[in-house]
């Protein structure tokens, strides 16, 4: 069974929770109830709760800077970046920069121009949970746990600050990740632009603009070809949804390449309950009454449906496409009223000869791994080093590997 710390936490929580949900609804009744995107332009936060600056300097090995990447919405990222870029590899090279040093800002917000070895790594897109109305990439504990993963996988993590509902409904938020997996694709070709300028720095046959518009930190050490997805929660759906698009776009996304993708208790739901959903309807953190409250919210009101395909992957079997789909890790709770839809997902993933394990964690809770509180529990650490060792049999240069 869950600790004490975790039920009463989970009574808090609940309660916040359904006072923000009934405040969206009440806000919702009061306006125009078109059910259509009302504000395009959206919002990533909300007002109150509780934010972490970036920070450009290497604290505790990983440096963040925000960037807002569509001028036409709210939408923004987080990039966090490890400190491993700078090649340094044991302690005798400790000495030769110190920029690796808590607290030394990474040139600013570009890579110091005298880096002589210049690390390449894969890119994480992560997208934060939150039943799509609420959470932030740059919560408290979502910027702790991007630079977890940072660490232990050695990657750069770039969290998505996706518009939330009901400011924004469907399909706004995958649709902020396909915008954002299309910015990568272009920071790619910039980047390849401005190294091959390098090279060949006596003929100007490239656009200058163009080069200084690539994005510093991710031109400089982005693995465009390494790229993986994860998602927490309602970003599950997002990274699956993602995913789904890279699969079908396929070339058009070129040089990026979407090797593999986690979904971390995924927000799926369905008008049919599961025997999770039955045993848990009234569970940990988020009971069945608040998850259809947030989809009523997340949903066009035209549109509601519980078996909506954003909301069920399973609702039509005969449309699923699965034999291409990347590799997916899925990460489930014991007491989490969402377990038995996501395992019946990965089970249909392996069915198509997609590698799809699934790590259910005994006596967790929804947000386990992810929760401020819950984050330095050896659970959440356990978790954490699973994920990581999973992941590297996907982008290690070094072939399939299972383990560090």
């Amino acid at each position: 069974m869950p600790t004490l710390t975790v039920k009463i936490y989970s009574l808090y929580y609940k309660l916040c929770l359904k006072q923000l949900l009934h405040k969206l609804s009440s806000s919702q009744l009061e306006g125009s109830g078109s059910g259509s995107n009302s504000d395009p332009f959206g919002i990533i936060s909300r007002p109150g709760d509780p934010i972490v600056q970036a920070n450009p300097s290497f604290q505790n090995g990983v440096a963040s800077k925000d960037i807002h990447v569509d001028p036409l919405s709210s939408l923004s990222i987080r990039i966090f970046l490890p400190d491993s870029v700078l090649g340094v590899s044991d302690s005798s090279d400790k000495s030769r920069s110190s920029s690796c040093d808590d607290g030394v800002a990474y040139g600013g917000y570009s890579p110091p121009q005298s880096l002589s070895r210049c690390r390449k790594l894969p890119v994480m897109l992560q997208f934060h949970g939150g039943g799509f109305v609420s959470g932030s990439n740059a919560s408290p504990e979502n910027d702790a746990f991007c630079r977890r993963m940072a660490k232990l996988c050695d990657v750069i993590v770039v969290a998505v600050g996706y518009r939330l509902a009901p400011e924004s409904r469907f399909p706004a938020a995958f649709e902020d990740g396909i915008k954002v997996l299309n910015w990568l694709g272009k920071q790619a070709n910039l980047a390849s632009l401005r190294n091959v300028r390098h090279v060949r720095a006596n003929r100007r046959i490239f656009d200058s603009f163009g080069e200084a518009m690539a994005e510093p930190w991710l031109a400089a050490h982005g693995d465009p070809s390494r790229c993986v997805l994860l998602g927490v929660s309602s970003g599950a759906n997002i990274a699956d949804y993602v995913a789904r698009k890279a699969v079908t776009t396929g070339k058009l996304l070129d040089p990026i390449k979407v090797v593999a993708q986690v979904l971390m208790y995924p927000f799926f739901t369905g008008n049919v309950p599961t025997m999770s959903e039955i045993k848990f309807s009234n569970s940990y953190l988020y009971d069945k009454a608040m998850c259809s409250m947030a989809w009523k919210l997340f949903l066009p009101k035209k549109e509601f449906n519980l078996d909506h395909p954003a909301a069920n992957p399973l609702v039509s079997r005969r449309e699923l496409n699965l034999k291409h789909m990347t590799p997916t890790l899925t990460v489930v709770a014991e007491h989490d009223l969402m377990r038995d839809r996501a395992t019946a997902y990965s089970e249909e993933l392996r069915r198509a000869n997609v590698d799809a394990p699934v790590l259910e964690y005994k006596d967790a809770v929804h947000d386990f791994a992810t929760l401020e509180v819950l984050l330095h529990t050896p659970q959440a650490m356990a978790c954490a080093d699973d994920i990581a060792i999973w992941i590297k049999k996907y982008i290690s240069l070094r072939g399939h590997e299972f383990s560090y």
